[in-house]
């Protein structure tokens, strides 16, 4: 566990507390804690495949991890060569994610509701119609301090469906200088 928590950049805490069901990882840590361990998100999430670049809003498909009440609608689908991958965010009352850090970048756009967005220590409430772009290298994290869920427009680079041809950014530095994962505590 200790192995997998340094490799992924995250607590061991956090591990033990995935591993019991007693929280979920946000998609970006999956992706991370997933490649440490050699597998595929996929493995993880039980999803049906696509077969059209079309999404149709009654047509979506719905996931979630188990002992999370997060859920996530994709709306992009995959190609050879893609390397957008696009989810609806549905993020509960009280649900903070870990920070992490991963190559690539991500864009949120908030549709519903509120969403606290930590970029290196950087806080910023993003609200209906705001947006943020960010360098995914970087040390980042959300939660929902509010007493509503949040839903709001993820789409990034990580391949976060398991689907795509092969790694993307395979040669972009990761935390080149930068520390894996940040404690709260420390974030002033």
């Amino acid at each position: 566990m200790q192995t997998v928590a340094d490799e992924a950049g995250l607590s061991v805490g956090f591990i033990s507390q995935i591993e019991r069901g007693l929280t979920a990882p946000s998609l970006s840590s999956l992706a991370t804690i997933a490649e440490v361990l050699g597998a595929s998100i996929p493995e993880f999430l039980d999803r049906p495949k696509r077969g059209s670049e079309t999404t149709r809003q009654a047509m979506r498909e719905v996931f979630a991890l188990a002992a999370s009440d997060m859920s996530y609608e994709r709306i992009s689908s995959s190609f050879r060569g893609s390397q957008l991958y696009s989810v609806i965010v549905h993020e509960p009352p009280g649900h903070r994610g870990e920070p992490i850090s991963h190559r690539g970048e991500e864009m949120f756009f908030v549709l519903a509701g509120e969403v606290t967005v930590e970029i290196e220590g950087t806080i910023d409430v993003l609200r209906s119609g705001d947006s943020v772009h960010f360098d995914s290298t970087r040390v980042h994290s959300t939660w929902n301090d509010t007493d509503r869920t949040a839903s709001f427009l993820w789409c990034g680079t990580m391949d976060i469906f398991g689907d795509a041809p092969g790694p993307i950014h395979e040669s972009a530095p990761v935390n080149e200088g930068q520390p894996n994962a940040i404690n709260r505590s420390e974030v002033t």
